[in-house]
């Protein structure tokens, strides 16, 4: 099967998680088509938009960080993440996303059940 660019749907949420901004979400592949997850998403945030804190129950998502910089709270502390690192949160952890630079920060957004 393949997913054509046309074919995938996007969507805006503003102040998501009771974050800041609006992020813009891309599913490349829809819950439904996704075997033992529920979002495989190419996700956006502008400049100073974050995603509020959430936690992840039996389940795990992995966030790649494609473009840009910013921090994830996570239970041990604040950390910067950029361009090519991977947060890996799951096991009842919680994590937030906050857009620190002048850019968009774009990543891969996947979650997968334990």
């Amino acid at each position: 099967m393949i997913r054509r660019r046309n074919q995938m749907r996007s969507e805006v949420k503003t102040r998501m998680r009771e974050g800041e901004g609006e992020v813009t979400i891309t599913h490349l592949v829809e819950p439904e088509d996704i075997k033992n997850g529920r979002l495989i998403a190419n996700v956006e945030l502008p400049v100073g938009a974050s995603i509020g804190p959430h936690p992840h129950h039996e389940e795990t998502e992995y966030y790649l960080i494609l473009e840009g910089h910013g921090e994830v709270e996570e239970q041990d502390g604040v950390k910067e993440v950029q361009a090519g690192d991977v947060v890996i949160t799951g096991d009842g952890q919680t994590h937030s996303l906050k857009n620190l630079g002048d850019s968009p920060l774009k990543m891969i957004a996947l979650i997968i059940q334990d």
